[in-house]
């Protein structure tokens, strides 16, 4: 496969994956503060900013959710917004749109164009679930009707080292105060895991069972390790070479770390220290993506996040 096509396959599932993600921390995060007004707003925004990429130069003034919408949501020039993520993606579609399936080409396209330059703050709520069924419509395109070839290994990886991300980041957001953070509850149903961790552990959340469940479960398609594995899978099929001794293969060894530090680490421990592993897990993603990029994609300057956990 022709490397253009390659790395514009891996950004659309990145891009597709970062829309959903970023459109599900948001609602969460912006929900809280409507319901509870005891929360500085200007703590929990500023700290949300942080979280998702923003460097402390740039929220050194007051932060309202307003900011943070307009930051995180219609900002066409960030490259953690929604809006910059739905537009990257059917530009990279555009690129390959050879190999693109009409489908995802018009889901992409209509996504983009119908993606509002301003949000009415009685409509962000309809507009999060907007994102959230056009990234499962356009990933659910692909599921369907795209063969499992090279075209589908580097979408779903893609996809994966992005999803391992934006669970890392939605889980550093729990540790931000005390006050301002969202609820183990409130983090379940966000990632669409509230029915399918009471199946798992039949009872109310607690800090201990929920971090385990959205970290290291391997059956939940947004746990980090579930991600992890399915990026492995990914890397392995499209470069099946083995060695003899160890891995040459700096994306395998980048992920196989971070998936043994994480298996083998007690919970307690990660929990008493989350926001520092859910900075690893950023950390690999970075080192990942930045090794296939080297190793597939032409030199190039890659769209990436900025700034890390604080």
């Amino acid at each position: 496969m022709l490397s253009r096509i390659a790395e514009s396959l891996f950004w659309i599932g990145r891009y597709i994956e970062r829309s959903d993600g970023t459109a599900r921390i948001l609602d969460v995060h912006l929900q809280l503060l409507l319901e509870d007004p005891w929360i500085d707003e200007d703590t929990a925004c500023r700290s949300l900013l942080l979280v998702m990429g923003s460097t402390p130069a740039e929220v050194d003034s007051v932060v309202r959710r307003e900011d943070v919408l307009a930051r995180l949501a219609v900002d066409r020039m960030n490259s953690a917004s929604i809006s910059y993520s739905l537009t990257a993606a059917r530009e990279n579609a555009r690129r390959a749109r050879e190999i693109v399936s009409s489908e995802l080409w018009e889901c992409l396209n209509t996504t983009s164009a119908r993606m509002p330059r301003r949000l009415q703050t009685e409509k962000v709520h309809e507009f999060f679930q907007w994102v959230r069924e056009r990234a499962a419509l356009a990933v659910g395109i692909v599921d369907s009707s795209t063969s499992r070839d090279e075209a589908w290994q580097f979408f779903t990886l893609g996809r994966s080292i992005e999803r391992a991300d934006m669970t890392a980041r939605m889980l550093a957001t729990r540790s931000l105060t005390e006050a301002s953070g969202p609820s183990w509850t409130t983090i379940l149903r966000s990632c669409g895991a509230y029915e399918a961790y009471l199946r798992t552990y039949r009872g109310m959340p607690s800090a201990r069972n929920a971090a385990e469940f959205l970290l290291l479960d391997r059956l939940f398609p947004r746990s980090i390790i579930y991600s992890i594995s399915r990026a492995e899978d990914c890397m392995s099929a499209i470069d099946p070479g083995q060695d003899r001794v160890g891995h040459s293969n700096q994306v395998l060894r980048a992920l196989g770390r971070i998936r043994n530090d994480l298996e083998y680490r007690p919970i307690s421990e990660i929990l008493s220290e989350l926001p520092h592993h859910m900075d690893q897990v950023q950390k690999v993603t970075r080192e990942a993506s930045e090794a296939i990029r080297h190793r597939f994609f032409p030199t190039q300057a890659e769209p990436s996040w900025i700034g890390e956990i604080s």
